[in-house]
């Protein structure tokens, strides 16, 4: 499992879809499996999980991205991939994961 967790101040929408673009057209396998939206007052939450073939760990790799907006318009983003491994009993390699995660670190990279 490999995790990102930081703080933005960024438009919530345009975030959103700069994530959602850059992650499927990362690679030829990714693609958007699911996701949520929630709304309360002033506080934002969404939710994505994407996939994709790893081609180093020649298995199938998720990206959990959540966001919440506080009502001060600050965005908390916590990304979670997982899947990278193909032992039964331990992680043997991560490398799958790390790289799903390093594209999400490139696309924010201009939002720090």
């Amino acid at each position: 499992m490999a995790k990102l967790e930081m703080t933005l101040n960024a438009d919530f929408n345009d975030l959103l879809y700069q994530i959602e673009q850059g992650i499927q057209s990362g690679s030829i396998s990714a693609s958007l499996e699911d996701g949520n939206d929630f709304c309360d007052n002033d506080c934002r939450c969404t939710v994505r999980v994407f996939e994709r073939y790893s081609m180093i760990g020649g298995n199938r790799v998720s990206l959990n991205v959540t966001m919440f907006q506080k009502a001060d318009r600050s965005i908390v983003l916590s990304a979670i991939a997982s899947g990278g491994s193909q032992a039964a009993f331990l992680k043997i390699n991560t490398f799958g994961e790390e790289a799903f995660l390093d594209k999400l670190r490139d696309i924010l990279a201009c939002y720090r």
